[in-house]
């Protein structure tokens, strides 16, 4: 009975969770992720791929459809005294190695030696070599548009709403990239060119989440000025049951593609380029909806406190 009347009320835009007055365990979640995030990044760093880091890799199959082994995989590549290389299996069949850049020597006789142990063509075996350059030039330019992004976001924030929603917005979208690569840190995922495109187009879905708030904030704050019944906190409260439903029903529908590329595309049909983009999609819009009602919405009330803006709450 009493989940049943949690849906309804859900639905009529009726509930009364209190965000604003219990805003300091939404500081203590956020704090704690952000802690774990950077001290995992700056202790571990990130799992980069070739295009970042730069190398050379191999990818094949096993003959007779065996089924690979990482360990057994790893044995061969100590035996070539590549040094440190990383091994992916690809869709539980292919086998990819990722090694320092090679010289074509070292390439000439590591296809062999790959041919001889998987017992397939040298034609089956694909190969590419890339430098770092090109990493580092993917990295400056999302480093750019991130700037740029913050510049527009405030600028469109001050002027559709105003300067305190301007900067919650924006630090609820730092808080969204810092734990998303927090994520990519602590469980070690690597991080390809479609993690960084994934990487940016979340960030238009964290403004988006929150700019709908934030407008029936702004819808009530106009008739909370004018007879001024509860406190600000109560109806910046009020303003976040109101939206709740539409919350998560937007982040329902988001979610639930990138479900399914993950689990069709990736697992059922074997897509595996397009694990990478929607694991940075569904790490994006899970902290997205997450920040949009207890971080951006929240510092709002903090912010107008501090600057004695509003009454206290």
């Amino acid at each position: 009975m009493g989940l049943k009347t949690t849906f309804s009320n859900l639905y009529h835009e009726t509930t009364d969770y209190k965000f604003t007055t219990k805003m300091w365990r939404w500081g203590m979640i956020s704090g704690l992720l952000l802690v774990i995030s950077m001290g995992s990044f700056f202790i571990n760093g990130l799992n980069t791929s070739i295009e970042f880091s730069g190398g050379t890799s191999f990818e094949f199959k096993m003959s007779n459809n065996k089924k690979p082994v990482v360990s057994e995989v790893r044995s061969f590549l100590e035996e070539q005294q590549l040094g440190e290389s990383k091994v992916q299996i690809l869709d539980g069949k292919s086998i990819k190695i990722v090694a320092r850049k090679l010289d074509t020597k070292t390439q000439d006789i590591l296809f062999k030696k790959i041919t001889e142990y998987s017992g397939t063509k040298t034609a089956d075996v694909s190969f590419s070599d890339v430098g770092p350059s090109w990493g580092k030039e993917l990295t400056n330019k999302a480093l750019t548009s991130l700037i740029v992004f913050f510049f527009i976001v405030a600028f469109y924030m001050i002027i559709r709403f105003e300067w305190s929603m301007a900067l919650g917005a924006i630090f609820a979208v730092i808080h969204d990239v810092l734990i998303t690569v927090g994520v990519y840190s602590v469980f070690d995922i690597p991080v390809s060119p479609a993690t960084v495109v994934a990487f940016l187009t979340i960030l238009g879905f964290s403004l988006y989440d929150t700019v709908v708030v934030f407008d029936k904030v702004r819808e009530n704050q106009k008739v909370w000025e004018k007879l001024k019944q509860t406190s600000y906190g109560d109806m910046v409260n009020s303003s976040l049951n109101q939206v709740l439903m539409r919350s998560i029903n937007t982040s329902i529908v988001a979610v639930l593609p990138v479900l399914s590329l993950i689990l069709v595309g990736t697992y059922i049909l074997g897509a595996v380029a397009l694990l990478d983009f929607a694991m940075a999609l569904a790490i994006g819009l899970a902290t997205g909806a997450y920040s949009s009602i207890f971080v951006a919405t929240p510092l709002i009330v903090v912010i107008k406190r501090l600057t004695k803006k509003v009454d206290n709450i």
